[in-house]
């Protein structure tokens, strides 16, 4: 599988289609959009403004320790509990740049492999719920092989032992979400993608940049030590990367999208809020709505860096 480069989400044009799920009752999905379900501090997208594309050569910042344990800070991740240290990649791999300050994506190895995966996936609306079963398999894209071999040049730098297994996963989260007065942290596991594949924090075991770091295959995943696979970064594989576009939820129930407002222009860390998210008008359950999401960007911390609303307890999760 080809791996979509970071540098060409620049100059690819993404129609502003609507989310693919779908939901059995989508009337009741329907959003609020008072002034109490949009966080103090949020963005309104301004589509009128050029936010540009700062990382089209797809050299991106190192977020190495970039976490919070008391409060959110833009940037950061507000976690929890400070990593511990232990797994992850072994060494540095060569596309780290600049003093190990940065990494060059474009340079970066993937896990070999094109292995096609019988996938699960379903969402319905359950009252006050969004209710979204999966097997954790990618309906959307093949994966690498995991365990990584020793012929694969990967196995230089990440020796990742875990192999992907079918899981059985049923997020319940909140179908018409409202922000709390203050946002909450992040345990490791913030919400799932709508290829059916968990979706974790920035980092690895030790609160080192898991995308610097780690090596994932050619759609940006890697399983854990329970066999999950899973996600840090956006995918490369995600097929519309559209900020109008639902490409996940996050255990609180806020919508995920993609970073690009328009051809070479993307938003980044820089032009969201210290969760991570913006307010703007997205397609959600097949309706424009105008409503808080998280973004996923190109750039560290990538995705949910703490919880405006109230979060679900992962699956399998005490």
């Amino acid at each position: 599988m080809t791996r979509l480069r970071l540098a060409a989400l620049a100059t690819v044009v993404v129609a502003l289609a609507a989310c693919s799920n779908s939901s059995s009752d989508s009337e009741a999905a329907r959003p609020t959009t008072t002034s109490a379900s949009r966080p103090n501090g949020t963005l309104a997208l301004d589509t009128g403004k050029d936010y540009g594309d700062k990382y089209a050569d797809g050299i991106l910042p190192v977020g190495d320790g970039r976490y919070v344990t008391d409060a959110p800070k833009q940037g950061y991740v507000y976690v929890c509990r400070a990593p511990v240290g232990g797994g992850g990649a072994m060494t540095r791999g060569p596309w780290f740049v600049n003093d190990n300050t940065q990494y060059d994506v474009n340079k970066k190895v993937a896990v070999e492999g094109d292995v096609h995966w019988d996938a699960s996936y379903s969402t319905s609306i359950e009252g006050d719920t969004r209710v979204i079963a999966t097997n954790d398999l990618p309906r959307d894209h093949n994966t690498g092989v995991f365990p990584v071999q020793p012929s694969d040049p990967a196995y230089q730098y990440d020796r990742n032992p875990n192999s992907i297994a079918a899981q059985s996963l049923t997020y319940r989260v909140d179908a018409r979400p409202m922000a709390e007065r203050s946002p909450s942290c992040v345990g490791g596991e913030s919400g799932v993608m709508t290829t059916g594949v968990a979706l974790f924090d920035a980092f690895d075991a030790g609160g080192r940049d898991a995308g610097a770091w780690e090596v994932q295959d050619g759609c940006d995943g890697h399983p854990q030590m329970s066999h999950e696979y899973h996600y840090h970064t956006l995918s490369s594989c995600t097929r519309d990367s559209s900020v109008r576009t639902v490409i996940g939820f996050a255990l609180d129930g806020f919508p995920i999208t993609g970073p690009m407002v328009a051809a070479n222009n993307i938003l980044t860390t820089a032009d969201l809020d210290e969760c991570h998210g913006i307010t703007s008008e997205i397609v959600l359950d097949g309706k424009t709505v105008t409503i808080y999401h998280y973004v996923m960007t190109q750039d560290f911390p990538y995705s949910v860096s703490c919880f405006r609303g109230t979060a679900s307890q992962p699956p399998g999760r005490p």
